[in-house]
């Protein structure tokens, strides 16, 4: 009966190392996944970084744009060409029509 009792406490053994080998196994696999996601939140990190610097550099940007003109001023701008853009086309519209009189009116005077 002793030979029994130590067989089966010799498989109960090897069992129990299998086991605690395998839980080993699973310990590394998991340490090196927690590496992994802590080198990925060390490059978020960075990146963010990166982005809150972006950011920033914008609304210096955006600042120094301000104190040149303001939205409202550029939108006033805006329209102020298109006004003088119209009124481009028409003064040359009217020169070419007076020019074109002239050339008429002197022509007509040499045949007359």
């Amino acid at each position: 009966m002793g030979e029994d009792k130590q067989n089966g406490w010799d498989q109960y053994s090897k069992l129990v190392l299998k086991e605690l080998e395998v839980l080993g196994a699973s310990v590394t696999a998991l340490r090196e996944e927690i590496n992994g996601l802590r080198e990925s939140i060390t490059e978020m990190k960075g990146n963010s970084t990166h982005t809150l610097n972006a950011i920033a550099e914008m609304k210096q940007w955006k600042e120094k744009l301000d104190e040149v003109a303001s939205p409202t001023q550029l939108s006033e701008l805006f329209i102020e060409v298109e006004s003088l853009k119209i009124f481009k086309t028409k003064a040359v519209t009217v020169f070419v029509v007076v020019q074109f009189a002239i050339t008429t009116l002197i022509a007509l005077s040499k045949y007359f």
